[in-house]
Protein backbone atom coordinates (compact mmCIF):
# COMPACT_ATOMS: atom_id res chain seq x y z
CA UNK A 1 0.00 0.00 0.00
CA UNK A 2 1.64 3.54 -1.20
CA UNK A 3 1.58 5.87 1.64
CA UNK A 4 1.98 3.03 4.31
CA UNK A 5 5.45 1.94 4.17
CA UNK A 6 8.10 2.13 7.09
CA UNK A 7 11.19 3.40 6.00
CA UNK A 8 12.96 2.20 8.76
CA UNK A 9 12.18 -1.49 8.65
CA UNK A 10 12.56 -0.94 4.45
CA UNK A 11 16.22 0.03 4.91
CA UNK A 12 16.67 -2.80 7.73
CA UNK A 13 15.30 -5.32 5.41
CA UNK A 14 17.58 -4.30 2.66
CA UNK A 15 20.38 -4.38 4.83
CA UNK A 16 19.73 -8.43 5.69
CA UNK A 17 18.75 -9.37 2.41
CA UNK A 18 22.49 -7.65 1.21
CA UNK A 19 23.79 -9.80 3.87
CA UNK A 20 22.63 -13.30 3.18
CA UNK A 21 23.55 -12.32 -0.44
CA UNK A 22 26.63 -11.82 0.71
CA UNK A 23 27.01 -15.28 2.82
CA UNK A 24 24.99 -17.11 -0.21
CA UNK A 25 27.84 -15.60 -2.84
CA UNK A 26 30.73 -16.90 -0.65
CA UNK A 27 29.39 -20.26 0.28
CA UNK A 28 26.16 -20.95 -2.83
CA UNK A 29 23.92 -23.65 -1.13
CA UNK A 30 22.99 -26.12 -3.50
CA UNK A 31 19.09 -27.17 -3.45
CA UNK A 32 17.14 -28.47 -0.79
CA UNK A 33 17.72 -32.37 -0.28
CA UNK A 34 13.86 -32.66 0.57
CA UNK A 35 10.57 -29.79 1.42
CA UNK A 36 11.27 -30.46 4.94
CA UNK A 37 14.31 -30.13 6.57
CA UNK A 38 15.40 -30.35 10.15
CA UNK A 39 17.33 -27.56 11.77
CA UNK A 40 19.79 -27.11 14.50
CA UNK A 41 20.62 -23.40 16.03
CA UNK A 42 24.29 -23.98 13.84
CA UNK A 43 22.14 -24.60 10.71
CA UNK A 44 19.44 -22.05 11.53
CA UNK A 45 21.34 -18.66 9.51
CA UNK A 46 21.34 -20.78 6.30
CA UNK A 47 18.75 -22.64 6.51
CA UNK A 48 16.03 -20.56 7.69
CA UNK A 49 17.17 -16.57 7.71
CA UNK A 50 18.75 -16.48 4.56
CA UNK A 51 17.21 -19.33 2.82
CA UNK A 52 14.03 -17.13 3.41
CA UNK A 53 14.95 -15.00 0.80
CA UNK A 54 15.02 -16.75 -1.97
CA UNK A 55 11.51 -19.11 -0.60
CA UNK A 56 9.31 -18.90 2.25
CA UNK A 57 10.13 -20.96 5.10
CA UNK A 58 6.87 -22.48 7.63
CA UNK A 59 8.83 -23.55 10.98
CA UNK A 60 7.62 -26.39 12.87
CA UNK A 61 8.61 -25.88 16.51
CA UNK A 62 7.70 -29.31 18.17
CA UNK A 63 9.03 -31.81 20.81
CA UNK A 64 9.09 -35.68 21.25
CA UNK A 65 6.95 -35.49 23.93
CA UNK A 66 4.05 -33.73 22.38
CA UNK A 67 1.04 -35.44 21.60
CA UNK A 68 -0.55 -32.46 19.43
CA UNK A 69 2.99 -31.95 17.20
CA UNK A 70 2.48 -35.51 16.10
CA UNK A 71 -0.84 -35.01 14.78
CA UNK A 72 0.29 -31.51 13.05
CA UNK A 73 3.84 -32.67 11.96
CA UNK A 74 2.94 -35.58 9.02
CA UNK A 75 0.33 -32.85 8.02
CA UNK A 76 2.62 -30.27 7.31
CA UNK A 77 5.19 -32.63 5.66
CA UNK A 78 2.42 -33.70 3.50
CA UNK A 79 1.99 -30.50 2.48
CA UNK A 80 5.39 -29.53 1.84
CA UNK A 81 5.47 -32.56 -0.77
CA UNK A 82 2.66 -31.70 -2.48
CA UNK A 83 3.50 -27.75 -2.68
CA UNK A 84 6.88 -28.31 -3.88
CA UNK A 85 9.20 -25.87 -3.12
CA UNK A 86 6.67 -23.32 -3.28
CA UNK A 87 7.92 -23.41 0.56
CA UNK A 88 10.21 -25.01 2.93
CA UNK A 89 9.28 -26.70 5.93
CA UNK A 90 11.98 -26.22 8.82
CA UNK A 91 11.35 -28.63 11.55
CA UNK A 92 12.79 -27.48 14.82
CA UNK A 93 12.96 -29.64 18.11
CA UNK A 94 12.18 -26.57 21.09
CA UNK A 95 14.04 -29.14 23.67
CA UNK A 96 16.99 -29.78 21.51
CA UNK A 97 17.39 -25.95 20.09
CA UNK A 98 15.70 -23.65 22.77
CA UNK A 99 17.64 -20.59 21.91
CA UNK A 100 15.34 -20.83 18.83
CA UNK A 101 12.16 -21.16 20.82
CA UNK A 102 13.03 -18.45 23.11
CA UNK A 103 13.79 -15.82 20.19
CA UNK A 104 10.60 -16.52 19.06
CA UNK A 105 9.12 -16.33 22.53
CA UNK A 106 7.11 -19.83 21.83
CA UNK A 107 4.47 -20.26 24.78
CA UNK A 108 2.72 -23.72 23.61
CA UNK A 109 3.84 -26.09 20.88
CA UNK A 110 3.47 -26.78 18.19
CA UNK A 111 3.84 -23.33 17.23
CA UNK A 112 4.23 -22.75 13.46
CA UNK A 113 5.74 -19.37 12.00
CA UNK A 114 6.90 -18.18 8.76
CA UNK A 115 9.87 -16.51 7.94
CA UNK A 116 9.75 -14.19 4.63
CA UNK A 117 13.05 -12.11 4.35
CA UNK A 118 14.59 -12.81 7.49
CA UNK A 119 11.18 -11.37 8.98
CA UNK A 120 9.06 -13.76 11.45
CA UNK A 121 4.94 -14.34 10.12
CA UNK A 122 3.14 -15.55 12.90
CA UNK A 123 0.83 -18.13 11.90
CA UNK A 124 -1.04 -20.62 14.51
CA UNK A 125 -0.80 -22.54 17.61
CA UNK A 126 -2.31 -26.12 17.91
CA UNK A 127 -2.91 -29.20 15.47
CA UNK A 128 -4.81 -27.60 13.10
CA UNK A 129 -6.80 -29.96 10.76
CA UNK A 130 -5.83 -29.91 6.89
CA UNK A 131 -8.10 -27.61 5.44
CA UNK A 132 -7.25 -24.80 8.02
CA UNK A 133 -3.45 -25.44 7.66
CA UNK A 134 -3.87 -24.85 3.95
CA UNK A 135 -5.55 -22.22 3.80
CA UNK A 136 -2.96 -20.64 6.13
CA UNK A 137 -0.36 -21.87 3.58
CA UNK A 138 -2.12 -20.71 0.75
CA UNK A 139 -2.67 -16.26 2.47
CA UNK A 140 1.18 -17.09 3.20
CA UNK A 141 2.24 -17.51 -0.35
CA UNK A 142 0.31 -14.49 -1.43
CA UNK A 143 2.31 -12.57 0.79
CA UNK A 144 5.45 -14.20 -0.21
CA UNK A 145 4.80 -13.59 -3.88
CA UNK A 146 4.01 -9.76 -2.92
CA UNK A 147 7.22 -10.00 -1.68
CA UNK A 148 8.75 -11.26 -4.80
CA UNK A 149 9.38 -14.89 -3.62
CA UNK A 150 7.78 -17.29 -5.74
CA UNK A 151 9.47 -20.65 -4.74
CA UNK A 152 12.65 -22.76 -4.31
CA UNK A 153 14.31 -24.53 -6.86
CA UNK A 154 13.71 -28.71 -7.58
CA UNK A 155 14.99 -30.49 -4.68
CA UNK A 156 17.93 -32.95 -5.65
CA UNK A 157 16.21 -35.77 -7.37
CA UNK A 158 12.41 -34.09 -7.98
CA UNK A 159 11.57 -33.77 -11.40
CA UNK A 160 11.67 -30.66 -12.68
CA UNK A 161 7.90 -29.43 -13.39
CA UNK A 162 7.32 -27.27 -16.07
CA UNK A 163 4.96 -24.08 -14.94
CA UNK A 164 1.99 -23.99 -17.53
CA UNK A 165 2.02 -21.29 -20.33
CA UNK A 166 0.00 -18.18 -19.22
CA UNK A 167 -3.44 -17.20 -20.97
CA UNK A 168 -2.37 -15.22 -23.52
CA UNK A 169 -6.01 -13.16 -23.77
CA UNK A 170 -4.44 -11.24 -20.17
CA UNK A 171 -0.74 -10.47 -21.30
CA UNK A 172 -2.37 -6.97 -22.13
CA UNK A 173 -4.26 -6.59 -18.59
CA UNK A 174 -0.89 -8.07 -17.20
CA UNK A 175 1.65 -5.45 -18.61
CA UNK A 176 -0.77 -2.83 -17.33
CA UNK A 177 -1.01 -3.56 -14.09
CA UNK A 178 2.82 -3.96 -14.19
CA UNK A 179 3.08 -0.51 -15.53
CA UNK A 180 0.27 0.76 -12.47
CA UNK A 181 -2.29 1.42 -15.53
CA UNK A 182 -5.18 0.74 -13.48
CA UNK A 183 -7.70 2.15 -16.56
CA UNK A 184 -5.92 0.01 -19.47
CA UNK A 185 -6.16 -2.91 -17.31
CA UNK A 186 -9.46 -2.42 -16.72
CA UNK A 187 -10.12 -2.12 -20.72
CA UNK A 188 -7.93 -5.03 -21.04
CA UNK A 189 -10.45 -7.30 -18.97
CA UNK A 190 -13.41 -5.79 -20.25
CA UNK A 191 -12.39 -7.02 -23.29
CA UNK A 192 -11.51 -10.51 -22.36
CA UNK A 193 -15.03 -10.38 -20.87
CA UNK A 194 -16.93 -9.15 -23.70
CA UNK A 195 -15.64 -12.46 -25.87
CA UNK A 196 -16.78 -14.45 -22.60
CA UNK A 197 -18.52 -13.30 -20.44
CA UNK A 198 -18.70 -15.70 -18.05
CA UNK A 199 -14.53 -16.45 -17.43
CA UNK A 200 -14.54 -16.06 -13.31
CA UNK A 201 -10.40 -15.61 -13.85
CA UNK A 202 -11.03 -12.02 -16.37
CA UNK A 203 -14.07 -11.53 -13.59
CA UNK A 204 -11.54 -11.99 -10.88
CA UNK A 205 -9.28 -10.20 -12.96
CA UNK A 206 -11.30 -6.84 -13.04
CA UNK A 207 -12.24 -7.14 -9.69
CA UNK A 208 -8.30 -7.14 -8.35
CA UNK A 209 -8.01 -4.29 -11.10
CA UNK A 210 -10.81 -1.96 -9.53
CA UNK A 211 -9.26 -2.93 -6.01
CA UNK A 212 -5.79 -1.60 -6.51
CA UNK A 213 -7.44 1.45 -8.57
CA UNK A 214 -9.70 2.88 -5.29
CA UNK A 215 -7.00 1.88 -2.96
CA UNK A 216 -3.81 3.58 -5.12
CA UNK A 217 -2.74 6.35 -2.74
CA UNK A 218 -4.96 5.83 0.58
CA UNK A 219 -3.51 6.00 3.54
CA UNK A 220 -4.90 2.99 6.08
CA UNK A 221 -5.20 4.79 8.82
CA UNK A 222 -6.59 7.85 7.59
CA UNK A 223 -9.40 5.50 5.72
CA UNK A 224 -10.24 3.27 8.87
CA UNK A 225 -10.15 6.40 10.89
CA UNK A 226 -12.63 8.26 8.39
CA UNK A 227 -14.99 5.09 8.66
CA UNK A 228 -14.94 5.46 12.35
CA UNK A 229 -16.39 8.73 11.91
CA UNK A 230 -18.65 7.94 9.19
CA UNK A 231 -20.55 4.91 10.28
CA UNK A 232 -23.09 5.68 7.82
CA UNK A 233 -21.08 6.47 4.42
CA UNK A 234 -21.02 4.06 2.57
CA UNK A 235 -18.38 5.60 0.10
CA UNK A 236 -16.44 5.41 3.77
CA UNK A 237 -17.19 1.94 4.87
CA UNK A 238 -16.16 0.29 1.51
CA UNK A 239 -13.19 2.01 0.81
CA UNK A 240 -12.11 0.77 4.41
CA UNK A 241 -13.30 -2.67 3.63
CA UNK A 242 -10.85 -2.48 0.81
CA UNK A 243 -7.42 -1.53 2.22
CA UNK A 244 -8.92 -4.15 4.94
CA UNK A 245 -8.66 -6.63 2.17
CA UNK A 246 -5.30 -5.79 1.05
CA UNK A 247 -4.06 -6.09 4.28
CA UNK A 248 -5.23 -9.54 5.24
CA UNK A 249 -7.97 -8.44 7.47
CA UNK A 250 -10.96 -10.55 5.45
CA UNK A 251 -13.17 -11.59 8.11
CA UNK A 252 -13.08 -7.84 8.99
CA UNK A 253 -13.70 -6.36 5.54
CA UNK A 254 -16.65 -8.67 5.68
CA UNK A 255 -18.15 -8.27 8.69
CA UNK A 256 -18.02 -4.69 8.24
CA UNK A 257 -20.08 -4.79 4.83
CA UNK A 258 -22.44 -7.32 6.40
CA UNK A 259 -23.09 -4.65 9.46
CA UNK A 260 -23.45 -1.71 6.59
CA UNK A 261 -26.16 -4.19 5.06
CA UNK A 262 -28.05 -4.74 8.25
CA UNK A 263 -28.24 -1.56 9.31
CA UNK A 264 -29.06 0.44 5.78
CA UNK A 265 -31.93 0.44 3.34
CA UNK A 266 -32.60 1.45 -0.23
CA UNK A 267 -30.00 2.14 -2.54
CA UNK A 268 -27.22 2.14 0.37
CA UNK A 269 -27.97 -0.88 1.26
CA UNK A 270 -27.84 -2.03 -2.81
CA UNK A 271 -24.70 -0.37 -3.00
CA UNK A 272 -23.10 -2.10 0.32
CA UNK A 273 -24.26 -5.85 -0.81
CA UNK A 274 -22.76 -4.89 -4.80
CA UNK A 275 -19.59 -4.20 -2.72
CA UNK A 276 -19.60 -7.15 -0.37
CA UNK A 277 -20.83 -9.48 -3.36
CA UNK A 278 -17.25 -7.81 -5.47
CA UNK A 279 -14.99 -8.60 -2.61
CA UNK A 280 -16.47 -12.30 -2.27
CA UNK A 281 -15.23 -12.54 -6.07
CA UNK A 282 -11.78 -11.42 -5.00
CA UNK A 283 -11.82 -14.06 -2.27
CA UNK A 284 -13.25 -16.67 -3.57
CA UNK A 285 -16.30 -18.71 -3.24
CA UNK A 286 -14.91 -22.02 -1.96
CA UNK A 287 -13.08 -19.69 0.60
CA UNK A 288 -14.35 -20.57 4.53
CA UNK A 289 -14.56 -16.52 5.01
CA UNK A 290 -16.41 -16.63 1.83
CA UNK A 291 -19.30 -19.22 2.85
CA UNK A 292 -19.38 -17.65 6.64
CA UNK A 293 -20.47 -13.77 5.74
CA UNK A 294 -22.60 -15.28 2.49
CA UNK A 295 -24.55 -16.53 5.85
CA UNK A 296 -24.29 -12.94 7.28
CA UNK A 297 -25.56 -11.32 4.72
CA UNK A 298 -28.25 -13.58 3.59
CA UNK A 299 -29.65 -12.94 7.73
CA UNK A 300 -28.64 -9.13 7.44
CA UNK A 301 -31.21 -9.01 4.10
CA UNK A 302 -33.72 -11.23 5.40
Amino acid sequence: MRGAVDLGALAAAREAQAKAEQRRAANPPGAPTSWSIDITEESFQADVLDQSFVVPVVIDLWATWCGPCKQLSPVLESLATEYAGKFVLAKIDVDANPRISQAFQVQSIPTVIAVIKGQPVPLFQGALPEPAVRQYLDELLKVAEANGLTGAPPAEGEPVVEEPVGDPRFDAAFEAVERGDWHAAEQAYRAVLAEAPADLEAQAGLGQVQLLRRTDGVDVNAALSAASAEPESVAAQALAADVELLTGLVDEAFARLVALVARTSGEDRTAAREHLVGLFLLVGDDDPRVVKARTALANALF
